[in-house]
């Protein structure tokens, strides 16, 4: 179960990572190739998206590395679910069906938040 985690986890994490750096740190006309809905938003909220996604790519590999609150760990991967959920509303609400990334992402972070250490 722990090797399951880990890697499920950490795949998460770096997908995270990357994305939630990029939201971070680059411009609207530098995020619009590949994500034409920060046209929708304000600047702020990407960028607050961005800084989430880093957080919680940090909350599912920080707590069990170091035992300090692993309960952490299952409350990060459920916020990934709820950010996927509100992530699908958004691309349904533009018209875009392509969703097959954001439920393989939603999948990963439910599972992810079964597998995660409580204790």
């Amino acid at each position: 179960m722990r090797a399951a985690y880990g890697i499920l986890a950490g795949l998460l994490a770096l997908f995270y990572l990357y994305g939630g750096g990029l939201k971070a740190v680059r411009s609207r006309e530098g995020l619009r190739p590949m994500m034409a809905w920060v046209d929708d938003l304000p600047m702020a909220a990407v960028r607050a998206i961005g800084a989430i996604e880093v957080l919680g790519a940090l909350g599912l590999v920080l707590p069990p590395l170091t035992g300090i609150a692993p309960w952490l760990a299952a409350v990060a991967a459920a916020g990934f679910v709820l950010l996927q959920l509100g992530a699908i509303r958004v691309h349904v609400r533009m018209g875009d069906r392509q969703l097959a990334l954001n439920v393989g992402l939603l999948s990963a972070a439910a599972v992810t938040c079964a597998l995660a250490p409580v204790s």
